[in-house]
């Protein structure tokens, strides 16, 4: 099995199901089933070792898993355990944000500069990590074989930045320009609609409001 032939869905639950496992910590069970994972994410526990049955085989009837097993299996079904190197493109607020995340490592990604077209910004950020000018995309991407961009230009920017990228030798885009970007087959575009996430949140604040 492997990520391009699950499903979406599924790929998105990954990550849930590991940031659970790995906040239980020291008071980690040894074994852990798939109903207590669905139990404690609010999830249906069908679905659950449907997902899980998809990336391991080591699951026991009436035992579950092995915990520190399981952990290990979705972090090398995801691909944490091999880091894969990125650069931002946009080295705003946002941008500088991002780039001095060391969160990322925990994931896979290592986010080793950014590109900025306002001379003012590049240099050094605050993280210690290089800022470019955008004409050394191409020439640092394509050497250092990096294949992971991350867009955070404003939307009117984004699909040049996009192309930029694709010419660099980019194969897969993290997005958080409120923009659908088109990009050639084989690469792969995950755009953040944070426009989305508000509507949901404020719908829920509507709902809740409407029914006190």
């Amino acid at each position: 099995m492997t990520v391009s032939t699950i499903s979406q869905p599924t790929l998105k639950r990954l990550p849930r199901y590991l940031g659970y496992l790995k906040s239980l910590g020291e008071a980690a069970p040894e074994y852990i089933s798939a109903t207590a994972i669905a139990e404690a994410l609010g999830l249906g526990q069908v679905q659950v070792r449907k997902d899980l049955a998809q990336i391991s085989n080591s699951g026991r009837p009436k035992v579950g898993y092995v915990t520190c097993q399981l952990i290990a299996e979705i972090e090398s079904f995801l691909g944490y355990n091999n880091a894969r190197d990125a650069v931002i493109v946009g080295a705003g607020r946002l941008g500088q944000a991002l780039l001095g995340y060391e969160g990322f490592r925990s994931y896979g990604l290592n986010i080793v500069a950014a590109f900025d077209a306002d001379p003012a910004r590049t240099g050094v950020s605050d993280s210690g990590k290089p800022i470019f000018p955008m004409d050394e995309l191409r020439h640092i991407c394509r050497r250092l074989s990096v294949r992971i961009g991350v867009v955070t230009v404003p939307a009117d920017q984004a699909q040049a930045v996009c192309d930029a990228l694709v010419d660099a030798g980019i194969k897969a885009i993290w997005n958080f320009a409120p923009i659908h970007l088109h990009v050639p087959e084989g690469v792969l575009v995950q755009t953040e609609n944070m426009a989305a996430s508000l509507a949901m949140l404020s719908k829920h604040l509507t709902d809740v409001e409407d029914g006190q």
